[in-house]
């Protein structure tokens, strides 16, 4: 997976390409979770990403609870139709945030 940055009107845009899953949340837990610290509003791409996993799933809520714990805000943009399906069936759609 690919994971590149650009910040944007006070908002930092993670733009993730290829797959979330078991051998790729590692990177994004280890790229998003820090940026609570310097970023209010962070943005992840979805445009480019093929597939999330449950283990991308688990990042995301940890991303997710990083967020609220700084008062930060994080935010879902252009979710294909297929992982939409995976975050509704999941009870994730719910707890995620959607731009």
């Amino acid at each position: 997976m690919t994971i590149t940055q650009k910040a944007e009107n006070g908002t930092l845009i993670l733009t993730l390409e290829g797959r979330l899953d078991t051998a790729t949340s590692p990177q994004l837990q280890d790229t998003l979770l820090p940026v609570f610290g310097e970023n209010k509003d962070v943005v992840l791409d979805f445009s480019k990403l093929a597939y999330v996993s449950s283990a991308g799933l688990r990042v995301l809520l940890m991303g997710q609870k990083e967020a609220q714990g700084k008062g930060a805000s994080m935010k879902l943009s252009n979710v294909s139709s297929d992982i939409m399906e995976v975050f509704e069936m999941t009870g994730f759609s719910d707890i995620l945030s959607f731009a």
